[in-house]
């Protein structure tokens, strides 16, 4: 199998890897790249564990190609802190017990971020439809989408 070069800023760090062609992202983030916080779930694009921003929009990558993400600006759970202070939806989680068995918590962040990215005040519904690719077996999303909606009001200076 070809090998190709590709290059992406991962987290904001520069990276360049050799990557096998048809390789999706997930296993070239992981294996190639050593950012674990991608989790590998289904593997199928149906579970949203393995969601991964790129250039600022959901991506499943279990499906995407690790090709496509050359040249692009890649995020992950892995860059959500800085150093020891957590980001604001990473603190709503553990705050509002939105994370239990983890399964779903990476996705379940990026695709989170991703809405307040575009949407800082949103409604109830639309953090449902945000994160409506992603599944949870634990919680039964409302902490998840409470969680959201208050780091969503402290991002906005607002008291949740």
């Amino acid at each position: 199998m070809a090998k190709r070069p590709i290059q992406f800023h991962l987290n904001d760090a520069e990276t360049a890897l050799f990557v096998d062609e048809g390789a999706n992202l997930l296993d070239v983030l992981r294996r190639g790249a050593g950012d674990l916080t991608p989790k590998h779930g289904c593997g199928q694009g149906t579970c949203g564990a393995c969601t991964v921003l790129i250039d600022g929009d959901v991506h499943l990558s279990c499906l995407t190609l690790a090709e496509t993400a050359d040249g692009k600006m890649i995020e992950t759970t892995g860059g959500l802190a800085t150093g020891p202070d957590l980001h604001p939806l990473q603190a709503a989680f553990m705050e509002g017990f939105a994370a239990q068995c983890g399964f779903c918590t990476a996705g379940m962040l990026m695709a989170a971020k991703a809405l307040l990215a575009s949407n800082p005040n949103p409604m109830r519904e639309d953090v449902a439809e945000a994160i409506s690719g992603n599944l949870c077996r634990c919680t039964g999303y409302e902490p998840i989408i409470d969680a959201i909606l208050t780091a969503a009001a402290r991002l906005q200076g607002r008291t949740a």
